[in-house]
């Protein structure tokens, strides 16, 4: 075993795993955290959606906090994935970007942490850093239980040939020709059985949706209410044409799919309460990234990032802010604000505060339990850096109001340095690096110190195969 494999061995051995009685007033919260796939910041009522329908989060944040200046891990899926899984920006992290990985044994997840607090840990939905095989599958990673996609490509499509249950692949022999089993809906039905059956202990549920990512696909009974009360767009594709699924109505489509989102939240929401756990619950609703143009969805129409510029795979406002509501009742205030500025790798300290556990050495994310409860001092983040591959190579950086990017980093001939002041021009329209060069050479210099070179990507370490199930 390396040295470094030894550590997370010692370090998880350590964690406190004292149990506390849940109705205790010192008990430890239940934790679900629930993210979205593609949904961007203006895609959700309550941050100023007019088309699109979401009552259940909005109530959400009516009984909760809705933070305004949250940040995802990163502008795409997967190295937004190991941010959070490991607590660190995308300079650090392992999975950097997609298809990039996986998850190595000495990476510490937040299950990790929580499993060696006492916790049971479960994830239902898209994993994304770890494909079967190797080192990064959940269940390797801290999870007593996953169910869902490991390969993000195959989570694209939403009636799948099969799913993972840990090491075994369900099959649904129906898909997707018969369309008999539409993910979201298994991943929910898991979510909810996970939740009864583990009331009486304190648990964490981890689940990543796949709406609203495309294919632009939903079933029927969320499709056809929106069918000629919204004005659509082209088809998008033809049948059989491209990767992404033809769709006769984009628009109907994508909100159908918002909408079936939106229920299953209150879904869970309501079975949290039914069973008397939501005063011990903290429900934590999120998404991964800005919205995208792909597949026949269109942000512009929907104005999915609000007022910012910028999209997915762009580390502009619109590509990496995104809306984060949390529900605590009696320990959240109802209908609270923060603009408390904070991001994906930020959950896992935060939730190791709540479960007294010790969070792990290199760790980017400050908790943010004070801005959570209201009570106390919340430390801020010196800053927030970001990386992608896209175009070259883009880094941004936040410090307080400024935010700078470098663009085609990769090609230095090309390299270009941008400047915002965030208070005042919140859509990054105008750079103003030469009125400030003091800030924009410290920028500079954070750029180049930021990030460490990832090392171990892409090595394969293989584990033990298990049989293969059917489900008729």
């Amino acid at each position: 075993m390396k040295s470094h494999q030894i550590l997370k061995v010692i370090l998880l051995a350590v964690l406190p795993a004292v149990g506390v009685h849940a109705d205790s007033p010192d008990a430890r919260p239940n934790i679900v955290y629930i993210l979205a796939d593609d949904l961007g910041y203006g895609d959700i009522g309550c941050y100023g959606q007019k088309i699109l329908k979401t009552p259940r989060i909005d109530q959400l944040a009516s009984e909760g906090m809705r933070f305004t200046e949250h940040y995802s891990g990163a502008a795409m899926c997967a190295p937004t994935r190991s941010c959070l899984m490991t607590g660190q920006h995308t300079g650090h992290t392992r999975v950097r970007k997609n298809g990039h990985g996986p998850l190595l044994p000495e990476d510490v997840t937040i299950a990790e942490v929580l499993k060696s607090a006492g916790y049971r840990t479960a994830a239902f939905g898209k994993w994304g850093v770890g494909e079967a095989g190797t080192t990064g599958v959940p269940w390797e990673q801290g999870f007593d239980l996953f169910y869902g996609y490991l390969n993000q490509g195959n989570a694209h499509h939403h009636f799948p040939p099969f799913l993972w249950r840990n090491g075994e692949k369900i099959f649904f022999p129906g898909n997707p020709e018969k369309r008999t089993h539409y993910s979201h809906d298994e991943f929910t039905r898991e979510a909810m059985r996970f939740i009864r059956e583990h009331r009486n202990e304190p648990f964490f549920l981890y689940l990543p949706y796949t709406l609203a990512h495309v294919d632009l696909d939903v079933p029927d009974d969320d499709l056809k209410p929106w069918i000629g009360k919204i004005e659509e767009t082209k088809p998008y594709g033809t049948p059989g044409g491209q990767h992404y699924i033809h769709q006769p109505t984009p628009h109907a489509a994508f909100a159908g799919m918002v909408s079936r989102l939106d229920r299953d939240v209150g879904r869970i929401v309501d079975l949290i309460d039914e069973l008397g756990l939501s005063k011990n619950t903290l429900v934590i609703f999120t998404s991964d990234n800005g919205p995208t143009s792909a597949g026949g969805a269109d942000p512009k129409f929907f104005d999915g990032n609000g007022p910012y510029r910028g999209i997915k795979f762009e580390l502009y406002e619109g590509g990496i802010r995104c809306p984060m509501i949390a529900r605590w009742p009696g320990r959240i205030p109802k209908g609270s604000q923060s603009a408390h500025i904070s991001a994906h790798w930020d959950v896992l300290p935060t939730v190791a505060e709540l479960a007294r556990a010790v969070v792990p050495d290199g760790v980017d994310g400050v908790s943010f339990l004070p801005a959570l409860l209201n009570q106390g001092t919340q430390k801020k983040h010196d800053y927030l850096y970001w990386e992608t591959d896209g175009k070259s190579g883009w880094q941004a950086i936040r410090m307080g109001d400024w935010k700078a990017h470098r663009l085609r980093v990769g090609e230095p001939d090309k390299t270009t340095f941008e400047l915002y002041n965030l208070a005042t021009d919140e859509s990054e329209e105008r750079d103003v690096s030469a009125e400030h060069p003091e800030i924009a050479r410290k920028m500079k210099r954070l750029f180049n110190t930021a990030r460490t070179v990832p090392q171990g990507n892409g090595e394969i370490l293989r584990v033990s195969a298990k049989k293969t199930k059917k489900v008729r």
